[in-house]
């Protein structure tokens, strides 16, 4: 009776989801279950179907078959595209199925939400997306996603990554590109590491494919995911963009295209403005003066707008425009700052560049339109000073994290060159703390300390600067939080820009720092104490990276009450390893006051996941060390 009964059930369960479902292959219970392990979605089915039609036409068909999990698998819907007057949506839509592959919802494209890249600037009022911004009512749902795009711009090809994110399985993946070899079609494989994933080639036709590949988890300190994970890019030598047929076959070619289709048509300027620049530059004649007056110029006249490269198109708007309406994206703002450079005789270059925290570089060996950010290079020393134009904070010449230590792309008029950022190497981001502190009988510490800091270091901390003041104090105390009860009496902040320099004066009072019980007894590393201690991993899956090295060095001097003598405390300590240098050591300098020394070296850099436990040793050491505690006890 009860195999009679489930088979009823089943038959009937076929009937419903034949009635109200297109595709029984859309039921999450199909998922092989490996495929479901560490995955927020899932990627059931997608094909992208590319055809370059000519030098002046592409058109891109997508469809994407994704099943989201939970909450955390939404962003990997990426169900959007974007447009302007160069590009043309010309089909999406979206269906929207529950667990059993019963479709819940059709999205037509009146359904998703349409708007520009940069609302209220009508600058940029061309460029626009269109995206499902969709709730769900339960999950697993399935998304079925398709769209058509044709477009004239041919430089940007898109890249394919069989999987772009972690927790993220694919069950099938492909790409298929349709060419006409008098373009010059090019293509550049990256991170290929095991023959999952099958390239196919004829003569006008590349295809590739993966099938079943798991969902990777992340793991602390794994490099970024583009670095780790298979991806392919593509490209043309003979291409068109915004109107303007190019060549990239090579970078002078490229550069030279870059700057005459691109730039050499945006530079006019009032001659107002130009008036007003040579009568600030004066007679100052060294190039490096005059740009930096042109640079506090364009910081303290203008405001950064935020469009990414590649979406709002990659010719600036005109230096003229910025100039009237004083705002502009990466792009503007580098471009009106080279113009501004030239007309005071100052040889200024156009960049591109990745930006970002993490570190990408353009790739020397495949010539194309790469990078998503723009900078400006001025020649100096067998160099270049790089110029953040869109900030009205940075120091002149200060990179930051954003865009230091990379590959970039220098546009001359007449060819360009692949150069290297400034590298802020662990000796040039440096913090420095100097603090006197006195213990009372109370077990009370009051202290006044001086951070000074540069570099990478300046960069995490410069930001302080325009805060309230409550917003200050709650700084210091999340940045101290073992100083339990912190009372902050005064900040004293100096941006020095000149220096690239932050300057941090601190007085303030920790009730009951110390243990009073049968004696005093406190941590002698008061105001810089390292707790970080990396994940453990019974398995550890990737390499790891310190992509930002530091040196830390501090003096604090002690003073603890008369009539206490040492009674136990901490040897002398060196800590040397291929990570890294810590060194701490103690010493009296007065009958009732100790001189506190520490220095932390932390090397940047990639090593193989073998020798991620040996980091962690060499972690749990530090920390260790930096909480350690002296006992004094009454000289009876």
């Amino acid at each position: 009776m009860k195999l009679i009964m489930r088979k009823f059930l089943l038959l009937n369960l076929f009937f419903t989801l034949t009635c109200f479902s297109q595709d029984l292959k859309l039921s999450t219970l199909l998922i092989p279950k490996e495929l479901t392990e560490n995955a927020n979605s899932i990627v059931r089915k997608q094909n992208i179907e590319i055809n370059i039609l000519s030098q002046k036409l592409m058109q891109i068909n997508k469809l994407k078959v994704i099943t989201v999990l939970n909450s955390k698998g939404l962003s990997n819907i990426d169900a959007i595209e974007y447009y302007d007057g160069s590009t043309k949506v010309k089909s999406i839509e979206a269906i929207i199925y529950n667990s059993l592959g019963v479709e819940l919802k059709k999205i037509k494209r009146k359904d998703f939400i349409d708007q520009s890249v940069a609302d209220g600037f009508s600058v940029y009022n061309d460029n626009r997306m269109i995206y499902l911004d969709y709730t769900p009512t339960e999950y697993p749902f399935t998304l079925v996603y398709n769209s058509e795009v044709e477009t004239s711009n041919t430089a940007f090809i898109p890249t394919w990554y069989p999987i772009d994110d972690y927790y993220e399985s694919v069950q099938e993946s492909s790409i298929s590109i349709k060419y006409l070899p008098n373009l010059g079609f090019k293509f550049k494989e990256r991170n290929f590491t095991d023959d999952k994933i099958k390239r196919i080639e004829s003569s006008q036709q590349i295809s590739y494919q993966v099938d079943n590949y798991l969902a990777k988890k992340h793991e602390e300190l794994s490099p970024s995911f583009i670095k780790n994970n298979p991806s392919v890019l593509f490209g043309l030598d003979f291409f068109n963009l915004e109107g303007h047929q190019g060549n990239a076959k090579n970078w002078n070619e490229f550069s030279s295209w870059i700057y005459n289709s691109l730039l050499k048509d945006t530079e006019a300027l009032p001659e107002m403005t130009i008036s007003k620049i040579k009568s600030l530059v004066g007679t100052e004649k060294d190039p490096i003066e005059k740009a930096k007056i042109v640079y506090k110029f364009v910081q303290e006249k203008t405001r950064y707008v935020s469009i990414q490269m590649g979406i709002g198109g990659w010719k600036p708007m005109l230096a003229s425009d910025v100039d009237r309406l004083g705002y502009g994206d990466c792009k503007a703002l580098s471009n009106y700052t080279r113009v501004l450079l030239n007309s005071v005789g100052v040889e200024a270059y156009y960049t591109i560049i990745y930006g970002g925290n993490s570190k990408q570089n353009i790739l020397e060996d495949f010539v194309a339109m790469q990078g998503n950010h723009a900078i400006l290079s001025i020649p100096y020393n067998k160099g270049f000073i790089s110029l953040e134009c869109t900030s009205q904070t940075s120091p002149f010449g200060f990179n930051g994290n954003f865009t230091d230590d990379r590959f970039a792309l220098v546009v001359k008029p007449n060819g360009g060159e692949i150069v290297k950022t400034a590298d802020y190497n662990e000796e040039k981001s440096k913090q420095i703390v100097k603090a006197n502190c006195k213990i009372n009988e109370n077990g009370d510490l009051i202290a006044r300390l001086n951070y000074k800091s540069s570099g990478i270091q300046y960069n995490q901390k410069s930001q302080i600067e325009t805060k309230s003041k409550e917003t200050q104090e709650l700084h210091y105390k999340e940045l101290l939080n073992w100083l339990n009860a912190l009372k902050i009496n005064s900040i004293a902040i100096k941006n020095d820009k000149e220096s690239i320099e932050f300057i941090e004066d601190l007085d303030i009072i920790v009730p009951a720092y110390a243990s009073i019980s049968n004696g005093l007894m406190f941590n002698l590393n008061v105001f810089n104490r390292t707790s970080f201690i990396p994940q453990r991993y019974r398995t550890r899956l990737n390499s790891f990276e310190i992509d930002t090295g530091f040196l830390d060095e501090d003096e604090v001097e002690i003073e603890i009450p008369n009539g206490y003598i040492v009674d136990a405390k901490p040897s002398d300590i060196v800590i040397t390893d291929k990570f890294g240098v810590y060194k701490m050591e103690l010493k009296s300098i007065a009958d009732n006051k100790l001189l506190y020394k520490r220095s932390y070296l932390l090397n940047k850099g990639s090593y193989a996941k073998e020798e991620y436990e040996n980091f962690r040793s060499f972690s749990e050491q530090v920390s260790r060390a930096d909480n350690a505690k002296i006992i004094f006890k009454r000289n009876l």
